[in-house]
């Protein structure tokens, strides 16, 4: 599929699948409750032909096997959905095992600004993920420009923010990579960040929820992620230093 600047990427960090793993459904159940009147009911071919697929659930379960999730779309290209989902064979920490990465894809317009946190929701609940985040293209690509080492990826990151550790200098795989502009973390993820403080979190938590497992969906700013908008961009820097363990940065 062509990328579109104009999309909020939501990406999600899980533990591996298992046989017969019911979560792949989940998650796919739970996007379109998320957004009413999708049908992710097409993948494609080799040439990115269109594929109807009239037995969804079973052929996701026939195609499953492989420890992902196949892509799958909607026959919309004016409000294009994508979800597909993979085995990464790296940890998300040091000595972790292989996880589950989850990426879905909607339109940055005004449907897609009200549901994403719902559908960042939906997509890390079904994978019973560690975290996730949702974030317009043109911010993550920035964001994915922080995690820095001085052999493998030398570098300053760009407006000054802060360098972010590769995974196997993160101390346990509940620990976020990095943040975004819609962040999920699961329980766990915010007890390990220390997550939520009333007295430093007054200002997140007005735009923070509580999901139904105990997560949080935590949104930085109020308008989508625009590291032009010197506000934005003061807003991440400051919750990269309310949170010093995302990205590592806290480890010796």
């Amino acid at each position: 599929m062509v990328v579109d600047p104009t999309d909020v990427r939501i990406s999600v960090y899980a533990p591996a699948l298992v046989r017969g793993d019911a979560r792949p459904l989940t998650i796919i159940h739970g996007i379109e409750r998320a957004l009413p009147g999708l049908s992710l009911g097409w993948t494609t071919s080799g040439k990115e032909d269109l594929i109807t697929l009239p037995h969804r659930d079973e052929w996701v379960a026939a195609n499953s096997t492989d420890g992902g999730l196949p892509f799958l779309c909607n026959d919309d290209d004016d409000h294009l959905v994508t979800l597909a989902g993979s085995e990464n064979p790296n940890g998300l920490a040091a000595g972790s095992p292989p996880h589950f990465e989850v990426r879905a894809t909607l339109l940055l317009d005004a449907a897609g600004i009200t549901a994403a946190a719902d559908v960042l929701e939906a997509v890390a609940e079904g994978a019973r993920a560690f975290w996730g985040h949702a974030t317009p293209f043109n911010a993550a690509v920035e964001i994915s420009r922080q995690t820095r080492d001085p052999a493998r990826k030398p570098g300053v990151p760009p407006r000054g923010l802060p360098a972010l550790r590769f995974p196997n200098y993160i101390r346990a795989p509940e620990i976020p990579h990095c943040l975004g502009w819609l962040n999920y973390w699961s329980d766990a993820a915010a007890r390990t960040i220390g997550f939520p403080d009333p007295a430093r979190d007054s200002e997140l938590l007005t735009r923070a929820r509580r999901t139904s497992t105990g997560g949080w969906v935590v949104q930085l700013t109020d308008a989508p992620l625009d590291l032009d908008n010197p506000a934005h961009l003061d807003a991440l820097k400051r919750a990269y230093e309310r949170f010093p363990e995302i990205g590592g940065r806290s480890a010796p």
